[in-house]
């Protein structure tokens, strides 16, 4: 049916794992997506369910939460194989740790987990009901294999440790250089958010700092360049003159 079936093996029987839905999101592509959710609040999306999923009948009641957990394949990563060890981010990419210790997409089984903020269901559109979702963490296009409410109760662990990655990451100032002030200033509010709060978390690689180096990255349809220095990020140039056909 869909690219992101797969068959596991437990007590003898098999088990299919369909795609319920696909998310359209503003970051166009892997680089520059947030490596947790929440750490870019302005970010956006939509679920949009496949059939036979697409039922008012299966998100009654959903949106008496303000939060959902998404339970996803890592598309982009599926077929490289899995690594028992990994670099986190968070470690300068200078020390390794299991691949259960981590949340690297590189996994057994390419699946992976996000809360995000649910800001409605759109119940109008033709391909409706949708999830409006944001502070997401999610490529556009990625295979969503579930969808489960955030019960905080149970969710939010007291006195949870979080190992290596205590606290926030740590963030870059970002500034607009004068070549692209006047695309940065004509784009939506939101759009110019995201923008600067997903570049401040610095998504280049963890090792192989280039300071010399230009970077690319598509986010709400447009191509963002920037250039990092030490503790600063300067966009240095815009491209595109439209952002993604999703809700702000």
């Amino acid at each position: 049916m869909l690219p992101c079936q797969f068959q596991t093996v437990r007590l003898g029987v098999f088990m299919l794992v369909e795609r319920i839905g696909v998310v359209r999101s503003c970051f166009g592509e892997k680089f520059g997506v947030p490596r947790q959710p929440g750490l870019c609040p302005s970010a956006w999306g939509t679920l949009t369910f496949d059939e036979p999923y697409r039922s008012e009948e299966a998100v009654r009641g959903l949106d008496e939460f303000s939060h959902v957990w998404i339970v996803f394949l890592f598309h982009q990563t599926t077929g490289q194989g899995w690594h028992p060890t990994v670099r986190p981010p968070r470690l300068g990419g200078n020390r390794r740790v299991g691949v259960f210790a981590s949340r690297s997409p590189f996994r057994p089984n390419s699946i992976g987990l996000s809360v995000v903020r649910l800001e409605g269901i759109d119940r109008d559109r033709a391909d409706g009901p949708v999830l409006l979702l944001g502070g997401m963490d999610l490529v556009d296009g990625t295979p969503v294999l579930d969808v489960k409410p955030y019960i905080p109760y149970a969710d939010s662990v007291q006195g949870a440790v979080g190992g290596y990655a205590l606290g926030e990451p740590p963030l870059v100032r970002v500034v607009v250089d004068e070549p692209a002030t006047d695309a940065f200033d004509a784009m939506p509010e939101r759009v110019r958010r995201v923008i600067i709060e997903s570049l401040a978390l610095d998504a280049r690689p963890a090792v192989h700092h280039d300071l010399e180096r230009v970077y690319g990255v598509g986010m709400c349809g447009f191509n963002v360049r920037f250039r990092m220095e030490v503790g600063l990020c300067r966009i240095i140039g815009i491209d595109g003159s439209e952002c993604s056909g999703l809700n702000l």
